[in-house]
């Protein structure tokens, strides 16, 4: 049984929205089950999660819930968790000399606070300057897509989003903004239904705040 101290840390953590690493807290035999087995598992968990909380799990409406959750953690909103999972990014020469900022604005994502298990949602913007690669646009989504579906913090998030783009496009040259709603702000504890959080990540000539400048007057400007 956890203590009342336990339990308050508990609290205090998920409050301050603390993180322990930049790497997504995993287990080494994380992926030993198959997808089938964590499905099959997660369904008898909820159901009984939910007996608890006094539902009728006879009721047509909820006799399929359990499954509809299970599927959904493993397949669809924590499909990131998964190497497997991972977008294959192909990188090209830039064979056409483009040695300008690229940015891409207003990717949505959608992810889940590992705290409350609670949707943040919001819109990330990238931009690079190519050091002889250059990656499909629609990578870039994929790759904001693949960590987002995984329990996150934000801090965390970003982080991992600036890592890949750096390690894929074998450059510095990368800045990373991120805005979002935290459900677990708006719909509990303080309830603020007005704020949002912002984030940001960069390096290489986005140390400079001339380079800076320029890519937030690119994601600012009036569609």
């Amino acid at each position: 049984m956890n203590t009342l101290l336990e339990k308050e840390n508990y609290e205090l953590i998920g409050d301050n929205h603390q993180m322990t690493s930049a790497e997504t807290p995993l287990r080494p035999d994380a992926f030993d089950k198959s997808d089938a087995e964590k499905m099959s598992t997660i369904e008898k968990h909820f159901h009984a999660i939910m007996e608890e909380m006094g539902m009728d799990m006879t009721d047509d409406s909820l006799q399929g819930t359990p499954h509809r959750v299970a599927k959904m953690f493993i397949q669809e909103i924590f499909s990131g968790l998964n190497p497997a999972n991972k977008p294959k990014i192909s990188v090209f020469d830039n064979s056409y000399n483009y040695d300008k900022m690229l940015v891409e604005a207003n990717i949505s994502f959608n992810s889940t606070c590992e705290h409350h298990f609670l949707p943040i949602v919001g819109k990330a913007h990238i931009g690079y300057v190519s050091s002889g690669k250059v990656i499909g646009l629609s990578k870039l989504n994929r790759i904001v897509d693949y960590y987002s579906r995984r329990p996150q913090v934000q801090e965390r998030l970003i982080m991992q989003i600036f890592n890949e783009l750096k390690t894929v496009l074998e450059t510095d040259n990368v800045i990373v903004v991120m805005e979002a709603t935290h459900l677990c702000v708006s719909s509990r504890g303080i309830k603020d239904e007005s704020s949002y959080t912002s984030t940001i990540q960069y390096g290489g000539i986005f140390n400079e705040k001339e380079n800076r400048n320029d890519f937030f007057n690119l994601i600012n400007q009036p569609k």
